[in-house]
This record gives C-alpha cells, structure tokens and sequence, in this order.
C-alpha cells in the first residue's frame, strides 16, 4: 500500500515504539520481523476500508492464527490452536514439512497473506509482502530461505482461511436487512450521519473461546420511562449533567479511547470523514507494546497476540448479542426528545443500540487476559494512539486502563453510567472464561516461561 499517509504513520509508528533490546537479551529477535508490524499492515487496510469494530475484531483473530500455527510447529512448548478453540481442526502439514525454513519469516508473512486473503481491500498487502521480501534479500537472507519460508506461510493460510469460512460470516448477508424497532424505548440512528445499524446479526458468528453469543448475558437493564421521576430519566439526567462540567482531563479521557473508525464532521452543506483505528485495533496495539516491554520472545509474542485477538473477537459477540437483544436507546436521541433538543455528545454516537459499553466489554476482557498473561501492576504508557491524534496516557496496570476505557464512554456522552458498568462485569466474565480455558490448554504467565 504506497501512499503518503501509510508511510508517515510507519514512520512515526516505528519511531515512537521500535524498543531498545540489549545484546546479551536472549528473546531479542530482529527488528523486521516484529509481528505487530504486519498487524499494523493489516490495520492500516482495515482503516482504508472503515472496517466495523466487530468486523475489525475478528480479521485480528484470524490474521494472527497462522502465525501461531507455525511457531507451534517449531516450539512445542507453545500448545496447539485446537487447546483452546476447540472448534479448530489442525490438517497438521505444517508438521510434514523435511525442507529448510525459517518460521519467524513464514510466521510474519502469514500475518499479511491471511490478511490479504481474507480483508475486502486485502490486495493491497502485496506491496508490503514485496517490500518485505526485498528487505529479507537486502539482508542476504539465502532465497531459498525465503522462498520456502513464503511456502510454509500459504500452507498454514489455507488452514485458517478454510477454518474462517465455518463461522457463519458469509451468510450474514442472506439474512433479512435490518429495520429498527418501532417504540421510544428502542434505539434509532442517530446523527449527523443517521447510519444505518452495524451487524445486527452479529450473534449469528461463531465464536473462538466463548460457548456461544448470550452465555454472559449482563444484568436486566433498567426499564425505559419518560417520566422526570424515573430511574431511567436519572440514567439520561447524569450523562446530560456531566457533559456540562467535564474537567480537561475527562474530556482527554474520553477523546483517547474515542476509536471511532469513521467519525463525521460537518462544514455548511459539506460532511467530512475521519478514519481511526477500532477499539480491538488498539488493544492490539497496546498487547504489542507490552510484549514488547516484557521483552518476550518471538514465539510468546505471537502466542499472547493470538490469545488476544480471540478474545476480543468474542467479547464482540458477547457485547453484540446483548445490543440487539435489549435494542436500547442511545442518550443522545433520548436527551434530544425529552430535555434539550440541541444537546449534543462530544463524541459521536456509533450506529448500533446503546447496552451494554463494547468498549467496556473488550476493554475488561482484555485486561483480566493480559494480566494472567503479563502480570498485574504492569504497569506502561500507551503511545499506539499518537499515530491517530489521540496523544499518550500512562496506566498502573492493564485492568487501570481498562477501567478508564469504560467510563471515557460515559464522559463522552454516548452511554449510560449503567452499560458502562454491566459492561465492565460481562468483558470481566469473558475475560475469566477465557484465561480459565488457556490455562487448561497449558499456557502458563509468560514470566514463568523464562
């Protein structure tokens, strides 16, 4: 993908987060085959293509699972795919394979070419696998290297790649078109764009580590009413209150985690569009810095990224399957019809119902993963979104981080105090679900791995 903005924002990426391994450091691996780099060539396409938050999340899932299934097939100590998702059904080629490869090459092109397979504008992946493959010659790494490296990465992209095709995403689109409910309690689109709803079947896909959509199914929500009285009304009156008397630091809380992958502004009669990453995206990104500053290897940063992804994957699901159950409306379009006709949210409100907080759910569903994974009290500062205009923020530990996450909706206008707390409890649920099922697999705190 040659473009002027894909290479200023490599550039600043690589600046901003390309760590400092000393010499002596056995997990030090090159610099070039750092696995988020292909996962930020993947994001960059996903962005190109306004992919939806639940869409983005699952590309992550699958783009990783070639990767892992090569470092598998060279590191027995990293347990096979099908440990924990269990709907996964390995052909085991890769284990046949007598010719000479390296798998961290193949493990890194794979990330792009299950990318390139899979993404709507996938194609334009190629020009980073050629600039790849022109940077491994660069590097006198033998041909015949890279050649079967590149072999074994379309081996275990086939695997995947049929494996993505059985859970229900191509029949998405035979299912009847989605038309909103007709009540005041339901949600309806909401401006400046009035986009239509996003994935309302997504319950319909089949998940990696979760049973099924509804197995965490949050608390009652608290019923609609219009009445000033009501608990309902109060639930609208905070979010309307606050937004009144945000202080500076709520407010750079709640632009940091905005993650709106297609933000509209208006000039006169001019809408002008703005592309970011997807909230799974930057807990992708953020997975991969903190591997990167616990310095794990090769083989454990694909296996902790792998992990990841799935896990947002689900929590999408999860979150999705309650939103359009419950069909909630939005505060915006509440406050809008019941007590201020101007008022406005600062961020924009995204076109799908309002319970429970995704980012609540993903958000919680990483940090109980992550800190299984990396440790508690991890403490970071996460720089991923200052490619994107967001600035830094530094955090205590992944459940810190979390936890601001969840309420940056609140402050922002766009959920109530109430799904951004059922919110936080079902992504924890997925989360200990998910962490009691690797850990069944055998996958262990990377720290007692070294």
């Amino acid at each position: 993908m040659k473009t002027c903005f894909k290479l200023i924002l490599i550039t600043v990426w690589a600046t901003l987060l390309t760590p400092c391994f000393a010499q002596d450091d056995q997990n030090a691996y090159p610099d070039y085959l750092r696995p988020d780099h292909a996962i930020n060539s993947n994001t960059m396409v996903m962005i190109h293509d306004v992919t939806s938050p639940p869409v983005a999340a699952r590309y992550y899932a699958y783009c990783m699972q070639g990767a892992y299934n090569i470092v598998n097939a060279n590191n027995k100590h990293i347990p096979p795919l099908q440990s924990f998702i269990t709907s996964y059904h390995p052909d085991n080629t890769l284990d046949t394979i007598s010719y000479k490869y390296d798998y961290r090459i193949a493990a890194y092109y794979s990330i792009l070419e299950i990318g390139r397979q899979l993404l709507p504008s996938g194609y334009m992946l190629k020009d980073d696998q050629d600039s790849f493959i022109e940077l491994l010659q660069r590097l006198r790494i033998k041909q015949d290297i890279i050649d079967n490296s590149i072999k074994v990465a379309k081996l275990a992209t086939v695997s995947v790649v049929n494996f993505s095709k059985t859970d229900h995403y191509n029949k998405l689109s035979t299912l009847k078109r989605y038309t909103p409910l007709k009540g005041d309690a339901y949600w309806y689109p909401t401006p400046p764009g009035y986009f239509e709803a996003v994935e309302p079947n997504w319950k319909t896909i089949k998940p990696m580590l979760i049973d099924s959509a509804n197995q965490f199914r949050p608390a009652a929500l608290t019923p609609f009413s219009k009445d000033t009285a009501s608990v309902f009304f109060k639930h609208a009156r905070d979010v309307y209150d606050i937004s009144k008397h945000l202080t500076t630091e709520q407010i750079n809380i709640a632009l940091f985690w905005d993650c709106n992958p297609f933000a509209i502004t208006t000039s006169g009669h001019m809408m002008i569009g703005f592309k970011k990453i997807s909230p799974g995206g930057h807990w992708m990104n953020v997975t991969a810095l903190a591997c990167r500053q616990a310095k794990l290897s090769f083989d454990q940063t694909v296996e902790v990224l792998t992990i990841e992804g799935s896990t947002i994957m689900d929590a999408f699901i999860s979150s999705w399957d309650e939103k359009y159950r419950s069909n909630r409306i939005r505060p915006e379009t509440y406050i809008n019809r019941y007590m201020d006709v101007k008022w406005q949210p600062i961020l924009q409100t995204p076109p799908f119902p309002e319970y429970t907080s995704a980012h609540s759910v993903i958000s919680n569903a990483s940090a109980e993963v992550l800190t299984y994974l990396l440790g508690d009290n991890f403490s970071y500062t996460d720089v991923t979104e200052i490619p994107f205009g967001s600035g830094q923020r530094s955090f205590k530990s992944f459940r810190d981080a979390a936890a601001e996450a969840s309420v940056s909706r609140y402050y922002g206008g766009i959920h109530y105090l109430e799904s951004v707390n059922s919110g936080v409890t079902e992504g924890q649920w997925v989360g200990n679900y998910v962490v009691s099922k690797i850990k069944k697999a055998g996958i262990m705190p990377q720290n007692e791995k070294k």
